[in-house]
């Protein structure tokens, strides 16, 4: 679930509430049924922005995508059996073994070694073909020993099959830390699924936030490109949003259909509108209506 479960039973026609119906994310449930295991995030710094962090930032996050604890393995309230199991499995489970099954609440941690694997090394092939400085391997392996540890492992085994290209690893915790003191000093990030949405989103925000956010759920076959901003429904008829996410989105899209010119053109027109600043939406400190900046987009074009 992408949301509390009142909130989503809210959202739902007047036919369809109250009647058991459970949520769940859209983009989440097609990641899984597609196998669109590579979530990728660029982030990178427009020359212009004035809600740069720093100018010249240039990172590229891999998120794993359809595990973790955006899995969907959850229970709330949890089975008695669930906890039975549990107490007989697991003695730091003990703790929470007098808490009423109705208080208490599970979702699972489920990493696989193919899932790290195959993550890894869609980072590792990107830094290759793209000439990328580093690799960096987000995870948080001294207390979350079993599945990150799984994680970092897998990724160090597939960072062997690439020995040109440098690779280190951080603690999601110090990562955050470390991306806002010195941004340079990143390049390609991989991480496990939680961890990749937190710093990709922070990396978002020091290259001028969502509104220039993008993202590819990219599989073997097939692949979904949306900016990670998601619908905004509070600013519906406002007729305001930035859409340069959506719009770099679709540059995305052409790059993985391989219409590599027609992408290059797509972010050098982007480019282009934000070095001059004659048109900005409300997030860029402007005026201009979303339908405004599409259009000084595409006349660059």
């Amino acid at each position: 679930p992408s949301k509390p479960a009142k909130s989503a039973a809210a959202e739902l026609a007047p036919e369809l509430q109250n009647r058991g119906l459970t949520y769940r994310s859209p983009i989440v449930r097609m990641r899984q049924l597609f196998d669109l295991y590579i979530c990728l995030r660029p982030c990178k710094a427009f020359p212009g922005n004035p809600l740069n962090y720093k100018e010249g930032i240039d990172l590229v996050v891999f998120r794993e995508n359809t595990e973790d604890l955006y899995a969907g393995v959850e229970f709330a309230p949890v089975p008695a059996d669930l906890a039975a199991t549990l107490s007989t499995l697991s003695k730091p489970f003990s703790a929470f073994a007098q808490v009423p099954l109705d208080q208490l609440a599970i979702s699972c941690k489920i990493n696989t070694r193919s899932g790290s694997e195959r993550i890894a090394r869609a980072a590792f092939e990107f830094a290759r073909k793209h000439r990328r400085k580093k690799v960096t391997i987000i995870h948080k392996a001294n207390v979350v020993r079993a599945t990150d540890g799984l994680f970092l492992e897998a990724a160090r085994a597939i960072a062997r099959e690439f020995p040109e290209i440098p690779v280190d690893d951080a603690n999601i915790d110090a990562m955050t830390m470390w991306l806002l003191k010195n941004p340079f000093n990143y390049d390609v990030l991989v991480a496990p699924n939680l961890y990749g949405d937190i710093v990709s989103d922070l990396c978002a925000q020091m290259v001028g936030g969502l509104g220039f956010g993008c993202s590819g759920n990219i599989g073997s076959r097939l692949a979904v490109f949306e900016p990670t901003h998601g619908s905004a429904p509070k600013y519906a008829g406002q007729y305001k949003v930035n859409p340069i996410a959506t719009i770099l989105a679709a540059k995305m899209m052409l790059d993985w259909l391989g219409e590599t010119q027609k992408a290059g053109a797509i972010e050098q027109a982007v480019a282009e509108v934000i070095r001059e600043g004659k048109v900005r939406t409300y997030d860029l400190g402007g005026t201009n209506t979303t339908l405004e900046m599409a259009q000084a987009i595409a006349a660059k074009l």
